[in-house]
């Protein structure tokens, strides 16, 4: 799906704080002509240039909304934002102790479903970007675990 990077966008930092995501966005809202609403959890730095709140009980009335979503790297925010087919900038949080969304984001990015800002510096390039590539929708493959968890049980229960 392509998009205007003027179009309706949602920025969340998920259920912590991501301060200097929400600040760059602010500064970017005015230059690029963005229109949205930012979710900015914990964070100390308030938006000038756009509405924002810190938690809701849900977040699927901003996601209908969105046409492009500005995130955190989080597993959660990611996966419920491709599985709804949006486009998603995807942002990693430097300040998360092993840098642990790096390679789910890079895997996510290489396989077309996202596109991966791995510096806050590049944020502007990355939003343009999303508004020219087509993404994919993530559709999670088929899983057989409870299957597999079946069999054992039974097993072990013949065992017995």
């Amino acid at each position: 799906m392509k998009v205007s990077i003027t179009s309706n966008v949602f920025v969340t930092v998920g259920s912590t704080d991501f301060d200097a995501l929400v600040q760059v966005v602010d500064s970017l809202t005015p230059l690029l002509g963005l229109q949205g609403t930012m979710q900015i959890g914990w964070g100390q730095y308030l938006p000038t240039n756009a509405p924002y709140f810190r938690f809701a009980p849900e977040l699927d009335s901003y996601y209908e909304r969105a046409s492009l979503v500005i995130a955190h790297g989080g597993l959660a925010t990611t996966m419920e934002v491709l599985r709804r087919g949006i486009p998603l900038v995807s942002v990693s949080n430097a300040d998360r102790y092993d840098n642990h969304q790096d390679d789910l984001l890079a895997t996510l990015a290489e396989e077309g479903y996202l596109v991966w800002c791995r510096k806050l510096d590049e944020l502007r390039e990355s939003i343009e970007l999303a508004g020219k590539l087509t993404t994919q929708r993530y559709t999670p493959p088929d899983c057989t675990i409870h299957l597999v968890i079946q069999d054992f049980l039974d097993a072990m229960k013949s065992k017995a």
